[in-house]
């Protein structure tokens, strides 16, 4: 778990680097329509059903008005535990997505000791997988009603033992996250199949703003992919993120945060016809 989340840290200064220089908008270029008026967009997703999210995230979200997207591990415990704690934080207009039912990675890379042999993508079929994620939207609508779903693929892989499992998924969801990246470059040519996102680990409360107000020059958004907030695996503290989440409030007319669910939404409906 140590290489995997200084793995994962690495990554992110990576992304935060190169995300800051020159990100304005081209000058010929129309702002992106988004609500409100609003400069950018950002999303706060957390991944993997963590105790941190039910006990520190959402009580926090809640504090300063603020909706995220939870996208759940659907065998983790504290979906069997406390499947009331999430169907309350659904009805107070938070997202839960779809993380699969048993967070298959590819167990190749030297910070991938982690991975169950069961659950290594390496070895498992296209068929099996898809199967696994659409009964995870199954899951879902039983918890929350809900009949529009987005997933983010465990550990950005998407490649099972005989091919993509990704591609053939489109049809269930209105957006995946997928990849790495910090900022959207170009809303207009937006994949809303394979997103790209953030993975803060260990970052700072100003590191964090730096990438909203970078997404705000570019005029696009920014999707930020949290697991433990302060505990758990892959942690940013409470206090780094209580800052984002207080200079979210703070410019609300500035930054649409909103669920990736309502966010995808809203960029399907200005697609161009045919797309």
């Amino acid at each position: 778990m140590q290489m995997r989340t200084r793995a994962r840290a690495g990554l992110f200064a990576t992304l935060l680097c190169a995300a800051l220089p020159g990100v304005t908008r081209a000058d010929d270029a129309p702002p992106y329509p988004w609500p409100g008026g609003a400069r950018a967009a950002v999303s706060l997703a957390y991944d993997d059903a963590l105790p941190s999210h039910l006990d520190t995230a959402i009580p926090a979200l809640d504090r300063y008005g603020l909706h995220g997207s939870f996208y759940l591990v659907l065998a983790a415990d504290t979906v069997r535990t406390r499947l009331e704690a999430w169907r309350a934080a659904a009805r107070r207009g938070h997202e839960l997505g779809n993380h699969s039912l048993f967070h298959p990675c590819s167990a190749a890379g030297e910070d991938r000791g982690w991975v169950e042999p069961g659950q290594d993508l390496d070895t498992m079929s296209v068929a099996r997988v898809q199967a696994e994620v659409a009964l995870g939207n199954t899951l879902l609508h039983a918890i929350d009603g809900s009949t529009e779903h987005t997933f983010t693929a465990p550990c950005g892989d998407r490649r099972a033992a005989d091919g993509d499992y990704v591609t053939g998924l489109e049809s269930r969801f209105l957006g995946i996250k997928l990849g790495t990246g910090a900022v959207v470059p170009d809303m207009r040519r937006l994949d809303r199949m394979a997103v790209p996102v953030a993975v803060p680990v260990g970052s700072t409360g100003a590191e964090l703003i730096a990438l909203v107000e970078a997404a705000g020059r570019r005029g696009t958004m920014v999707n930020f992919t949290f697991h433990g907030i302060g505990g758990d695996h892959l942690a940013v503290s409470r206090e780094a993120h209580d800052a984002l989440l207080a200079y979210l409030a703070a410019h609300r007319a500035t930054y649409w945060t909103a669920t990736f669910r309502e966010q995808m939404r809203w960029v399907r409906d200005l697609e161009p016809a045919g797309d």
